[in-house]
């Protein structure tokens, strides 16, 4: 099977442990296990809980205890609808393995995660893109969308909130794409990875799996709960797919770790404190980042709703890898290139990390274009 190399994990491999100031990062500031053990209350009795542990391979599709968990994430699930994955980036990759065949057609949005159209043509599907723009907020145009459709559409594939963008689908734009899907017979895979870090109410929006009997959630520690190194993914379906995921699974993944697990489980009881910092920081930050883009005449983008991350659109002359390079090697700060995402002309700006981070690296990139525009 031939695959295109993954562009912006490619890029973060080679620049994320060798720069200064990380503003390519796109989860939320991430815990330290005692930040953790401290936000839940249990610094003083996890060893109590810890040493009793016989290091088995445990729960081979999680413990009830974390898939109950995640279901309470959600409006209309119960733990036999969740199936634990080695993060969300396993998780799509099942759903993929599981659902397309050579032939197939598949529909993307782009921008997005590139598993959701690299993985898809490796199969042999017919993928068509449907591409988000600007002057539409960056969210599917739905007309274009039943354009794009037929009565062989097997699977559309949507990330909400948007990775790069930070734009949202709210329910109601979320129940006319599944009527599309559903006059097709669509599935509908969305990457929920960073559900939960919406700017306003509580942070979280529908999900997919609540709408739509053919709706498939995708999902992880990752991003929205700071916790990426569990690598804790899930799947939220109806039971008979995760049947057939489960075939798949059992030859890639035994299990996910019970000490993984066990820390997914007590991120996920005390999620009101955690939401509360990682609310706080997602807030402050993007209107810090949104005061300084207003301030600099090269720079333009469509407002986050959510996520963790901003599409800028840059004026320069050079490619923006060329640009992310030359601002790496001069001033140690990060950004990731909108060629890694297949959206050449823009940077994509993580903006959730340490709100010290941000603000020091922010001065840095403004000293870099006054030089840079010279």
């Amino acid at each position: 099977m031939k695959i295109r190399e993954f562009g912006v994990e490619r890029w973060m491999d080679l620049y994320e442990d060798h720069c200064e100031l990380n503003l390519a990062e796109t989860c939320v500031e991430s815990l330290t296990v005692a930040q953790l053990l401290t936000l839940a209350g249990q610094q003083d009795t996890i060893l109590s809980e810890l040493l009793p542990i016989k290091l088995t391979y445990g729960a081979i599709d999680g413990s009830e205890r974390l898939r109950a968990n995640v279901a309470s994430l959600y409006t209309a699930q119960t733990p036999e609808n969740v199936l634990i994955t080695h993060g969300a980036i396993s998780a799509n990759a099942l759903v993929y393995e599981t659902l397309v065949e050579p032939g197939d057609h598949v529909v993307s949005v782009l921008p997005t995660y590139q598993q959701h159209y690299s993985i898809p043509e490796s199969y042999g599907a017919n993928v068509d893109v449907l591409w988000l723009r600007e002057q539409n907020g960056f969210l599917p145009d739905l007309d274009e969308l039943k354009r794009i459709v037929t009565d062989k559409t097997h699977l559309i594939a949507i990330n909400n909130p948007n990775n790069p963008t930070g734009s949202l689908m709210d329910s109601a734009y979320l129940a006319r794409l599944v009527e599309i899907a559903r006059a097709c017979g669509a599935w509908i895979l969305c990457d929920e990875v960073y559900r939960g870090t919406d700017q306003h109410g509580d942070g979280f929006t529908a999900s997919v799996a609540d709408l739509y009997e053919k709706g498939i959630s995708t999902g992880s520690m990752s991003k929205t709960w700071s916790l990426a190194g569990l690598r804790v993914g899930w799947i939220v379906a109806a039971g008979e797919l995760l049947q057939r995921v489960r075939v798949h699974r059992d030859y890639n993944t035994i299990s996910v770790g019970l000490l993984n697990d066990l820390f997914a489980s007590l991120a996920l009881e005390h999620r009101d404190a955690i939401l509360q910092r990682n609310h706080g920081i997602l807030r402050t930050n993007l209107a810090r980042l949104d005061a300084w883009i207003q301030s600099e005449p090269a720079l333009s983008y469509v407002k986050p709703a959510s996520g963790t991350t901003a599409l800028v659109r840059i004026d320069t002359a050079v490619s923006s890898r060329d640009f992310c390079v030359a601002l790496l090697e001069k001033t140690g700060v990060m950004f990731t290139p909108g060629s890694a995402l297949d959206m050449e002309g823009y940077v994509r700006i993580g903006y959730a990390n340490n709100p010290d981070v941000l603000d020091a690296g922010l001065i840095r990139v403004s000293a870099f274009l006054r030089k840079f525009g010279q």
